[in-house]
């Protein structure tokens, strides 16, 4: 009699875990579907538009098509690429009517995207794993780490922080209290400290503490570009030196809102850093969502993860598929 009991509770309890992760998801789907509202009506609207005014297809319309993805920010060089295939596959499947195209142009989004898609996961299996978190100042770097944390510690994971961004004001402050939140420790010196320097009492403690995940701040301004690229090189170096058994994870965060700006600044981090994942927040407040597509396709990186809100669980990982479907359907 105890043990049927026992089962039933198990199951009981397992049903109550899949509503929970169902109703989630559910939760996440709604909340980027919101924080998206911008990028459909500055995209999938107007491509709606487009396709409604058109009885059949012809040049015009792909160039009309062409002309809102760029002013979405999907990027010159991605959305000639994406049209290519689109008017490849409105040959093969035969397709006369204008109304049709959205299902294949959605597709040729989503394949370009799943391009990506086995890379997509964090390595920081097995542990030990070091995050380093890059990125300019004001694109929501600190906050990043501050809720990265708290995902990974959710997870059951040991989590420790390394405030490594010292030449910001009160950014140390910042991931206190960010670090307090998350119910994780953090690892800090005084401001103007040297970067590189916490980054290695950090590893010495992550080590000390058998810390699963060691998530880095790092500096984001310094006086000019080629010194903030040198602090990154010193950082980096001590890493390899300290810790080069670890899973390593290099994200960089750019700021959705900015657009095209976004990328440059992509771009120049790429010279210096051996960029693993990128990190969009502020999707929510801004109609150039069109720039992750941009950012994966000619950067080679993917996104790994995304920022729809302010909320310290609302850094989730970001779903090609969800993301897509929030902007069409």
């Amino acid at each position: 009699m105890f043990n049927i009991f026992k089962k039933k509770s198990n199951e009981e309890d397992i049903e109550g875990k899949e509503k929970d992760t169902d109703e989630n998801k559910e939760g996440f789907l709604s909340k980027l579907k919101e924080g998206l509202q911008k990028t459909r009506k500055g995209m999938a609207e107007k491509i709606d538009s487009i396709l409604k005014s058109y009885g059949k297809i012809d040049n015009g319309l792909f160039d009309e098509l062409e002309e809102v993805m760029v002013t979405s920010d999907v990027g010159i060089n991605t959305t000639m690429d994406i049209i290519e295939r689109l008017k490849t596959k409105v040959k093969e499947n035969k397709v006369t009517e204008a109304i049709e195209v959205k299902e294949l142009l959605k597709n040729e989004i989503k394949d370009i995207l799943n391009e990506k898609e086995e890379d997509r996961e964090l390595n920081i299996e097995p542990s030990p794993a070091i995050v380093l978190v890059v990125g300019v100042n004001g694109v929501g770097k600190t906050t990043t780490v501050g809720k990265l944390a708290y995902n990974l510690r959710e997870e059951g994971k040991r989590v420790l922080i390394a405030a490594g961004d010292t030449f910001r004001a009160a950014a140390i402050e910042q991931l206190g209290e960010w670090s307090k939140r998350a119910g994780v420790d953090m690892i800090a010196h005084q401001e103007n400290s040297d970067p590189a320097a916490v980054i290695f009492d950090g590893i010495q403690a992550a080590k000390a503490r058998k810390t699963d995940v060691l998530i880095c701040d790092t500096a984001g301004r310094l006086h000019n570009k080629k010194n903030l690229m040198n602090e990154l090189n010193k950082i980096f170096r001590v890493v390899e030196r300290e810790y080069g058994d670890a899973r390593r994870e290099v994200l960089l965060v750019v700021d959705a809102t900015t657009g095209q700006n976004a990328l440059i600044q992509a771009k120049e981090f790429q010279e210096v850093c051996n960029i693993s994942g990128i990190v969009l927040t502020k999707l929510d407040g801004t109609a150039k969502g069109g720039v992750v597509i941009a950012l994966q396709t000619e950067l080679n990186v993917p996104v790994k993860l995304i920022g729809v809100g302010e909320g310290i669980e609302d850094l989730q990982k970001f779903n090609t598929d969800d993301f897509v479907d929030a902007i069409f359907d």
